[in-house]
């Protein structure tokens, strides 16, 4: 009897340090941890899932859609109302391929369709990391839809059409560089979410990848090779510094790319961030450049006399600016783009020069909405959009006008 109990004792021993070995190994290193933290840092996770600073990852913002508003959900280890008590391929599932653990379609809002491109051990490090928040009790939100995209069945029909299941394909004849920015710029960092146009569907036009789309009031720009309104004139370092300062002697960021820079791409590795800049470098424009038919004398006037009152301090005559300080205005992709949207919001709005580690000082343009009419505001467009070589589509005081009434209800 003795011999059994022993024999049994040492049975269950061995099973329990079974049991907590399996547990030692399932608990992510410190390694995984970090790296998981880069990859959560790469994709912006934080731009949309925190509302409330206090709270990160909590969920709760409000993401507005061309069909309607959606909210972020919590990505907090809170069993109830976050991820806790997620399995690993419940995580993997919703990442790579929009399905919640309930079975229920996410709305692409949520970038699917790029982290499909992404490794599962990517996927799990990003699980790793997140499991390490402190969880935070923050129930989701409804989607606030339009009739009928609430309906949540439409989206197999949508991924039906407009979805690819797949991981990166590198590319062999290209560098490790090349293949790992592009891992970024298609996948992780879901670039084409706000720089490539979409359909009546939301869906992305892909012959037409990353050549600049509408975002909520602003216009994200062309990052392909385009001469006048993409990225040609740019050379790898410029975009390098431009992602990791939000600044180069080019442009400034603004708007939504400001938080961008801010939230992610200044705080990842030079590698990745050059990886970025050596695939974009590399893109052919996928579209042509509108052409330009420029302002009559009149409007070029008009808009010579306003800019010669309140811009040429800081801009000067030349609109040379003072680079990195005020942007100049010469050769200014942003400020040439077939889409005024992002050149009216800063002009009516006015704009601060987002500050990072790599550059700290600040810098600010006042707001024009209250002193300048529509009509003052068209031809001051006109003038910095064609003037010193810029060629850009005539802006007119009824665009002026939408524009001004969007930022008045705060859209």
């Amino acid at each position: 009897m003795r011999r059994i109990l022993a024999g049994q004792a040492l049975v269950g021993l061995v099973l329990c340090s079974a049991v907590t070995s399996a547990a030692l190994a399932a608990e992510p290193s410190p390694e995984l941890i970090a790296y998981g933290k880069t990859l959560v840092e790469a994709g912006d996770c934080a731009g949309c899932h925190t509302a409330d600073p206090a709270k990160p990852f909590a969920g709760g913002k409000r993401i507005d859609t061309p069909f309607g508003a959606i909210y972020a959900p919590n990505l907090t280890p809170d069993r109830d109302t976050g991820i806790g008590a997620w399995q690993d391929a419940d995580f993997t599932r919703a990442v790579r391929y929009g399905t919640a653990p309930d079975g229920s379609l996410y709305y692409p809002a949520f970038p699917y369709p790029y982290f499909t491109r992404m490794t599962k051990d990517d996927t799990l490090a990003i699980r790793a990391y997140l499991g390490t928040l402190a969880p935070v009790m923050s129930r989701n939100k409804p989607p606030e839809l339009r009739w009928p995209f609430g309906y949540r069945g439409l989206m197999r029909a949508w991924n039906l059409l407009f979805f690819t299941p797949g991981l990166f394909e590198p590319d062999q004849s290209k560098s490790a560089a090349w293949n790992r920015g592009g891992y970024l710029v298609t996948g992780l960092g879901h670039c084409g979410a706000c720089h490539t146009p979409k359909n009546y569907f939301g869906a992305d036009k892909t012959a037409q990848a990353l050549s600049g789309g509408d975002l909520g009031g602003w216009y994200a720009p062309r990052l392909d090779g385009a001469a006048r309104t993409g990225l040609q004139s740019w050379s790898a370092d410029d975009i390098t510094e431009y992602l990791q300062s939000g600044r180069n002697a080019r442009s400034h960021a603004g708007g939504p790319m400001a938080e961008v820079i801010v939230n992610s791409t200044s705080k990842m590795s030079d590698a990745d961030v050059r990886a970025m800049a050596a695939y974009l470098k590399d893109m052919p424009p996928v579209r042509r450049e509108s052409k330009v038919t420029p302002p009559d004398e009149a409007e070029m006037k008009t808009g010579q006399a306003v800019y010669a009152k309140l811009c040429i301090a800081c801009h000067e005559a030349d609109g040379s600016g003072a680079p990195r300080i005020y942007p100049p205005l010469p050769g200014n992709a942003l400020l040439q783009s077939i889409n005024p949207s992002s050149t009216l919001r800063i002009i009516l709005d006015g704009a601060h020069t987002v500050t990072t580690p790599r550059a700290p000082n600040t810098g600010e343009m006042p707001p024009y909405a209250k002193q300048l009419s529509d009509d003052e505001i068209a031809a001051v467009t006109n003038y910095i959009r064609n003037s010193w070589g810029n060629a850009g589509p005539l802006v007119t005081p009824a665009q002026v006008a939408k524009a001004r009434k969007r930022g008045a209800n705060g859209e």
